[in-house]
């Protein structure tokens, strides 16, 4: 098996990165038109590239030799600040700069517990698109999942194409690999969430995190990757966290924890959440994946739905939406379309929030697009629970980012 191996090359003359600035309804007629015909973005430029190159008018679209190409082409020297961030010190980047060079001669094992439909799983994984950026694969390799959502474990089988264990977690305890390199999971927040019943974290479901300490347990991982609500961090919940920490670092982990808010990391919300991480004497110590972008540069509603607006209702795409009527506080919500969304929520009841132009509730594959999914990742089944899967999952690109951190641990 070759290694992996990621580097980032900024020669034009051998780069394989291109980026284009393109008339913003220009862009949402061809985002909409892709969203329908399954490609992606990478696979049609790829396909017509190829085609046009067959026409010999490679000059006229891949100058390298300062001919003029035109007013709207631009290459490397005038980044697109919707494809390379240019908050890092001193510079812009581009999302392989993101993955540290490393050169490891198999992948490292990943155990996934509470993985629902798989958000944050892809995420680990990589190899996807999001709003036209390749996020690239990482060298994780998902060995073992489990969760106790029926439809979500087929939506997960579908989109990661690998099988999980379904049912309570504390019966598929004795099924767990006696080791990996990683074990990552977003343990339930309902008991400890604002808006949740607030029993506390010996509540029934928020209980359930003595399972991921179980498992560190028993697995003995390098690294382990616990996410969960802000409200960890309030003051009602304040020994809730602190226990949580002492568990996990009475099994002799390096554990430290951080508020994210995951539009600082090119997902168009304002959702945040609580990452707990925990490292062995084997691992380096972790750190926090700086943020992507500023607030300036947060993608808005707009731009990550604004496409979908004339597209009609599409159940297989999951382009549906609830015809539950306004209702108190969050059921009357509407979203701004020059602001990210508000977060998406798993237990709304249909009242999920309003589109900011449209005389509805946002679909589920616009709630998706929120929640930075690929439009090519496909849920198995109805609203409600779509809207539940969309809502509890953690953000791919979120996710992703966090992946990337993680590989340093092994450096």
């Amino acid at each position: 098996m070759l290694p992996y191996l990621y580097t980032c090359m900024a020669n034009p003359t051998s780069s394989g990165r291109i980026v284009i600035e393109i008339d913003p309804k220009q862009k949402r007629e061809l985002y909409s038109a892709l969203a329908l015909s399954g490609s992606t973005l990478k696979d049609w430029f790829i396909k017509s590239a190829v085609k046009y190159c067959a026409e010999s008018h490679q000059l006229a679209l891949f100058n390298y030799n300062g001919l003029d190409a035109g007013a709207d082409a631009q290459y490397e020297s005038t980044p697109d600040p919707g494809l390379i961030s240019q908050d890092l010190p001193g510079r812009g980047y581009h999302l392989l700069d993101r993955v540290p060079q490393f050169n490891l001669m198999k992948p490292l094992t990943v155990v996934s517990m509470f993985s629902g439909c798989g958000g944050m799983d892809l995420g680990f994984t990589g190899g996807f698109e999001y709003m036209g950026r390749s996020y690239p694969q990482l060298p994780f390799s998902i060995v073992w999942s489990n969760d106790n959502n029926k439809a979500a474990c087929k939506t997960y089988t579908k989109n990661l194409n690998r099988d999980i264990a379904y049912g309570d977690i504390w019966n598929h305890i004795d099924e767990l690999p006696s080791e990996a390199d990683v074990l990552i999971g977003g343990f339930p927040c309902q008991d400890i969430s604002i808006n949740g019943k607030r029993a506390g974290i010996n509540g029934p479901r928020t209980g359930l995190y003595r399972a991921m300490v179980e498992g560190v347990k028993r697995i003995r991982p390098k690294v382990f990757v616990a996410e969960n609500v802000k409200g960890l961090l309030l003051g009602d919940n304040r020994d809730a966290l602190s226990q949580v920490l002492s568990d996990f670092g009475g099994l002799g982990y390096a554990v430290s924890y951080k508020l994210y808010r995951v539009a600082d990391y090119g997902v168009p919300q304002m959702r945040e959440r609580v990452v707990i991480i925990g490292t062995s004497s084997e691992a380096k110590p972790f750190t926090p994946p700086a943020p992507e972008r500023s607030s300036s540069e947060w993608i808005t509603a707009e731009e990550a739905i604004g496409d979908l607006e004339t597209v009609p209702e599409n159940r297989e795409l999951n382009h549906i939406w609830s015809r539950a009527n306004p209702s108190p506080e969050q059921g009357n919500r509407k979203l701004k379309a020059d602001r990210p969304a508000h977060t998406i929520r798993a237990e709304c009841h249909g009242n999920i929030q309003f589109h900011y132009s449209l005389p509805r509730r946002i679909s589920m594959r616009e709630a998706a697009r929120i929640q930075s999914f690929p439009d090519s990742f496909i849920f198995k089944s109805g609203l409600r629970e779509t809207e539940r899967q969309v809502g509890n999952a953690v953000p791919p690109v979120f996710a992703w980012h966090v992946a990337c951190s993680v590989i340093r641990c092994f450096q």
